[in-house]
Formats: C-alpha cells, structure tokens, sequence
C-alpha cells in the first residue's frame, strides 16, 4: 500500500513541559485502517492535529500526501476528513442541518448536495432520522452523524480521534464496518483509540505512552509476544475476586482479570502454566490456556498492571451480612420502575434486586433506557411509576436518607470544574456530612490513597482524563456509601487505570459494597456477578456473564464474547419487537 503519511522523528512540546510528541516516526497507508492507540495524555490528538496541518511540529519530519505539513497545510486540508474527539454538531440543528452548515464550511457546490447527503444518510442509517435535532440523538448515532459530515468530500485520509468513546458495542461494530468499507475504497484512515479491543481490529498500530513510540507494526506482532504465557483458570472454589487479588500479588503474574466464572492470568515472560499460584489452580480449579489478546501484550509491554492490592478497601469497614441470605434485604431495589417524558416511555416496569456484596451491571445500546433506570435508583429522576429502594430506603418518600446511603459517580465528570482537587474533596465531604476531624481525615485518606497531592491546587477541569476519574472516585467514596453508582466510570481510560479502579471496587465489594455500574466495555462487564441488559425501555435479559453468553452460544460460535452476547441478544429482542 502507498503511504501517505510519512513521518520521522517529529517532536511537539507545550511550554516548558516534557515533549507531549518525543520523537516519532511511522507511516499510514491508503486502503489501510492505522491504530493511533495509547492512554489519555499519550499524545494521539497533538499527533493527528499535526497531520491536519492545524500545529506545527517543532522538530523531525512530516509529510502528508508528499507535501511537507509546513508549508502545504491548505492544500493538505483540501484531501482530508477529520472527526475530532469532542465533534462539533449543533445539538439545536436537525441532522440535514448539520450536513448543510458543514458543507457550507467545506465549501460543497450546492448542487452536488442532494446526492451527497443522500449517499451519506443511506451510508450511515440516518435517513430516518434527518429531521430529527442533533441533541436528541443517541451516542452512536452523533457519531455516526459527525461521521457523514467527515466525508462531505471523500478524502484521501480521513482522521478519527477517538470515535468509540461512550458508543454501545452494536454502535461500534456499525462504525468499524463503515470505516472499513471506506478503507475498502483506498482512503487512508487514522482510528485513534484507548480501547484494546479496537487497536486489535486494526490493520496496523503506532501505540503511544506519554508521546514516547513503544511499538508500530501489525497488532497480531505485538500480541505474539505474550503467546503461550496466558491462561484461563475455571472452576475457582469460592468468591474470585480475593483469589484474583492474591493472584495479582504474586511476582510470576504479570496481569490478571475477571472473565465471568473464570480468571483471566497473564504469567511473565519466560513462564509458563506453573507460575499459576497454587491457591488459584488448586483442584477443583482447572487451568488452560487462552488465545492472547492485543490488551495482554499492551499491559505486559507496559511492566504489568497495578497489582491487587487496594488501599481504599483497606480502609474501608467491613459491612456484616452477604445480603443473600434468607430474610436478608437487598441494598439496591427497582420494582416495576417505568418513566414517561410526555407520550415517551423511556423505562418500562423494570425490576430486580440487587444483595450485599454484590456487582450489578445495566448494559445496553445508547439510548435504550438505562441511564434513565440509574438516575431514578440514584434519585436524581423521580420514577412516573414503580419505586427504587436503597439500603430498605424508598427514594421517594425517604430520598435524603437513601441518598446518603450511597455514592455516585456520574458516565460525563460532574465535579467542580473551577474549584482545584483539594477545594472538589473538601465540598464533598461536607456535602455528604461530614465535618471536623472525620472530614479532615476522611479528605487527607483520599487524597493519599489515589495520589491526588502533587494536583492538590490544579482545577479540576486541567486534569487529564485519567486523573479526573480518580478524583471522581475518591469524592464518590468519601463517606464509606454502602451502595456504589458508577455511570461509565472508565469510559475511554487507559488499561493500566481501568485495572486500578477494579481493583479498588473488587475490594470494595469484598468489603459489603453493592455496585451497579453501566458500561460500553464488554471486557468489564466480565467483572458483573449478574446483568440486566436494557433495550428500548424494557429489561430483556437478566444473568451472569456466563449466563448471557450461553444463550447466544451455537455451532457457529461455540464460545462467543461478551460483545456478541450483548449484539446478539439486542438484535433477537428487535426482532421479536417488530414481529
């Protein structure tokens, strides 16, 4: 394949700080998808900024098309696509609208307009929906949209700087087939990423960490690296979250994750299945080995992950009682929740119960119900039926005292933005009560358990992602809450802080914590005990993991993922529903 992206050497610094670009060099071919892959802060936008010609590197070489990006940036401007992070669709504007405003921008001839849209409606499933406001369509389907006005122009290079964030799996698979279709076409495309998943679906990968290059080549090279040294362990005697920790903690194992029933281990290099600790493989555990993942290689390039140690559940106090037991009462309770906007029916008779100790996860498409569900059992919506129970306390006649019950932390960072770290804890601690010495120790324990300090003074909206989320955390367990909310808690973190918090909630929970949690990634969806899968209001699945996967299981596909469950079981309930 022709490149055309050439760069070498090409270095970026901010002010007086350490280079957010140190050195870079690759390449991005036509007709290929180019994984720009890397935690928050690694350096992906400055890079793809670069490629559009919008900065201008500071040292080394770039070419785009063949044109020096210095001095040719309109011209490159001219064959390019680009789809930022946070893409800049006029939420007040039907999608017609927006497709107009842009192609004023990109100066589209009118008259092509007619069949431009409606080559690109039909390309992204919007026709539907082209009179629909841009503020009332789901995640996926914004991206979808930002997408279409990416490609008002077919170009030659079409940039993408994170478009999976926040988007449901079915919404994600709509998009890697689109962009596919267009690679198919000859058109060079740059996917930047902090999913795994999506760096493994790529043709190939430039995998950045703190603007420093650590690998390019085709993602099955680097995850060839950890072949042979990862291994499933099923059939784990009692509760896995504990085995897993001790697990963690032990100098042969490098990473290691909840997968349904079972312990995902990856050993260090040169080890093999005996490094498996015998507390984990003890009969009747069984040990096998799994097919590697790009994710495995990443976090084992990076040292391994944090270990299973979590300070937080530490310092937290033991609640007594499973809540499982006979006569014991749920923590979190939805019966027959449903929530009407109008003629709308957002949440339809939504029910379940979740015990002590337990992590709960609402799944499903963007749009399909389930924020609505969290915030009625958070207190934030007031249901138009049904109750929400937390900890025996009904959110409607009893709110304040449920609400004090629990911990919330919100999928988009709803703390201070102008308030610094230190002045963000300190609220929240006397929000949710507490005053004199408990506050003071309660903020100093938060502090240093997520190594907040050295930001003590920042504001809180400078923070990079990853440190926005720990403080997030740390404000939402500041007063010991018996029930956790996490709305998307690592949406579009690095693995290495996805592990992190994990491994603080699995403490947590061992710890009399109830959970429930929404997500997008499948992988962490692993770590539920049980899930309710929404779709268009309505619960149409409830299970474990392993439970959900079952149900999908075939000849075809004997051991499917928690993502083909997810789109599978989604699909089979549209289906029904239009029968």
């Amino acid at each position: 394949m022709a490149e055309i992206v050439r760069m070498s050497g090409l270095t970026k610094r901010f002010g007086g700080a350490a280079p957010a670009l140190d050195a870079v060099s690759g390449s991005v071919a036509a007709g290929e998808i180019t994984g720009l892959v890397g935690p928050d802060g690694a350096g992906k936008t400055t890079l793809i900024r670069l490629m559009t010609g919008l900065m201008a590197p500071e040292g080394g070489e770039l070419e785009v098309f063949g044109l020096d990006a210095r001095r040719a940036a309109a011209a490159i401007q001219a064959d390019i696509g680009y789809m930022p992070q946070r893409f800049g669709l006029y939420e007040d504007l039907t999608v017609r609208e927006n497709l107009d405003l842009y192609a004023d921008l990109r100066g589209l001839p009118r008259a092509e307009r007619p069949e431009a849209f409606g080559r690109l409606l039909a390309f992204t499933g919007l026709e539907p929906f082209a009179a629909r406001l841009a503020g009332k369509l789901s995640g996926g389907m914004k991206q979808k949209l930002g997408l279409a006005c990416a490609l008002l122009r077919k170009p030659r290079l079409l940039l993408l700087d994170e478009p999976g964030v926040g988007v449901d799996p079915i919404s994600r698979r709509d998009l890697w087939s689109m962009v596919r279709g267009l690679a198919g076409e000859g058109v060079g495309v740059v996917w930047s990423t902090a999913y795994l998943d999506e760096a493994e679906a790529c043709d190939r990968v430039l995998l950045l960490d703190r603007g420093r290059l650590l690998f390019t080549g085709r993602p099955s090279e680097l995850t060839g690296r950890v072949a042979g040294r990862v291994f499933k362990v099923s059939g784990v005697e009692g509760r896995r979250r504990p085995v897993l920790a001790r697990a963690l903690d032990e100098p042969g194992i490098v990473d290691g994750v909840i997968q349904g029933e079972a312990i995902r281990l990856v050993v260090a290099s040169g080890r093999d299945a005996g490094a498996v600790p015998a507390a984990v493989a003890a009969p009747p555990a069984r040990v096998q080995p799994a097919p590697p993942r790009f994710e495995d290689a990443y976090v084992d390039l990076l040292g391994g992950g944090p270990g299973g140690r979590s300070r937080l559940a530490e310092a937290t106090a033991a609640r007594p009682g499973s809540g499982d037991g006979p006569g014991d009462r749920p923590v979190i309770e939805a019966r027959g929740l449903t929530k009407r906007f109008g003629d709308f029916t957002a949440a339809r008779d939504i029910t379940f119960a979740i015990p002590r100790g337990q992590i709960f996860g609402l799944l499903g498409p963007n749009g399909a119900g389930k924020s609505t569900t969290f915030k009625m059992l958070c207190g934030l919506l007031r249901p138009t039926g049904g109750e929400g129970r937390i900890a025996g306390f009904d959110l409607r006649r009893d709110g304040a005292a449920a609400r004090n019950r629990l911990g919330y932390m919100a999928q988009k960072f709803s703390l201070y933005g102008d308030l610094s770290v230190a002045q963000n804890l300190a609220f929240f601690a006397g929000a949710y009560g507490l005053g004199g010495r408990l506050r003071r120790e309660r903020t100093a324990l938060m502090t240093e358990i997520f190594d907040l300090a050295p930001h003590a003074g920042m504001s809180a909206k400078l923070l990079p992602l990853g440190l926005k989320q720990r403080l997030a955390l740390a404000c939402a367990v500041m007063h010991e809450p018996e029930a956790l909310f996490l709305d998307e808690p690592t949406s579009g973190v690095d693995p290495i802080t996805r592990r992190e918090f994990w491994t603080h909630i699995n403490g947590l929970v061992e710890k009399g914590v109830t959970v429930l949690v929404t997500t997008h990634f499948m992988d962490e969806a692993e770590y539920c005990d049980r899930i309710a899968l929404i779709d268009r209001g309505r619960a149409i699945a409830l299970g474990s993991p392993d439970e959900l996967k079952a149900r999908v299981a075939d000849a075809a596909n004997p051991d499917p993922s928690m993502e083909d469950a997810f789109v599978a079981l989604v699909r089979d309930a549209g289906r029904e529903g239009a029968a």
